[in-house]
């Protein structure tokens, strides 16, 4: 900076003799004016340049922290949401082989509710068997002969000879009254000839009564009783 000096200012003394001389002479000072030749708006410029570039710098900066904080916690969630998704895949994992054993026991209990069915189906018939041909027997009518009887299921085919119709319709009335037996139905009737002797052919249909299961405490010393019809 070059400082001029172009102003004049008299001295506090005033005007002072030179005894030398003796010529009066006068002081004079100049005031300093200041001139700046420096590019002062070349370094404005570069000064804000520099802020601009540290504000964007730290921007930069404080926007990368923050993607750097959400994706660590993004990453963290997702970390903890997959071992969630593990574990859940684990125990259902469990739960489906104890639903396989749990339906390989009801596979196997139903099996075992089947041969026991069988069983007791097994019983029933053949006590059935023997209380049928103790009917047979003791409902038989005079007159009348029987040629065969088929059971299937509950259901009875009686087949035979005899003398008359009214021999029949005796027997089937037997039939009705038996507490073993229920439902005689007549399927066929005609005239035959054995032996050289007329008598008429039958064949009926009768069901057979089913038999009450016994009592848990009373079972093997009870027999099993049919139903009785008047109830």
């Amino acid at each position: 900076m070059i400082r001029l000096n172009f102003g004049r200012k008299p001295t506090s003394e005033g005007t002072a003799s030179n005894p030398a001389s003796g010529v009066a002479t006068t002081a004079l000072s100049f005031d300093l004016i200041r001139i700046n030749l420096l590019p002062h708006r070349e370094m404005k410029r570069a000064a804000r340049q520099r802020q601009f570039i540290f504000l964007t710098a730290s921007i930069s900066v404080l926007a990368l922290l923050i993607v750097v904080l959400v994706h660590g916690i993004i990453g963290g969630k997702i970390d903890t949401q997959g071992a969630r998704n593990s574990y859940l895949e684990a125990e259902t994992a469990k739960l489906d082989k104890q639903i396989a054993e749990i339906q390989k026991l009801k596979e196997q209990i139903q099996a075992m509710l089947s041969r026991k069915k069988v069983v007791e189906t097994l019983q029933s018939n053949r006590s059935q068997s023997v209380y049928l041909l103790d009917q047979m027997v003791r409902l038989l009518p005079d007159g009348l002969y029987l040629k065969s009887f088929k059971q299937t299921g509950n259901i009875v085919n009686i087949q035979g000879y005899a003398q008359s119709n009214a021999r029949v319709a005796t027997f089937i009335r037997n039939l009705d009254a038996s507490p073993w037996l229920e439902s005689p139905e007549l399927v066929i009737t005609k005239a035959a000839t054995v032996d050289k002797v007329r008598l008429n052919e039958f064949s009926l249909n009768v069901k057979l009564t089913p038999l009450q299961p016994p009592d848990d405490e009373k079972q093997g010393k009870n027999e099993a009783k049919p139903k009785d019809k008047n109830s």
